[in-house]
């Protein structure tokens, strides 16, 4: 018997714009001064670093939905009222 591998890969380029960096706004450090924790607390509290939250209150990281999910917990609030997608 002969096997044969084959590879393929598809590409394609979506006709739907969906949001993009500049998109997506960010409570996190609204929230976070309002509740008078620091970055490092904050980031302890979800299991990250406080470089990452520090690019996320700047607007220079987009975080996982997973985190975006432990931050809204955090502040009592659906990830919606923390990441607003529409600016």
């Amino acid at each position: 018997m002969l096997y044969i591998s084959v590879s393929c890969q598809a590409s394609f380029t979506s006709r739907v714009r969906g949001p993009t960096v500049e998109d997506v706004r960010s409570r996190v450090k609204e929230l976070r001064t309002e509740q008078g924790i620091s970055q490092q607390a904050l980031a302890t509290a979800v299991g990250v670093s406080r470089q990452t939250i520090n690019a996320i209150e700047t607007g220079r990281y987009d975080p996982s939905l997973t985190l975006a999910v432990h931050l809204a917990r955090h502040f009592g609030s659906t990830v919606e009222e923390v990441f607003d997608v529409d600016g």
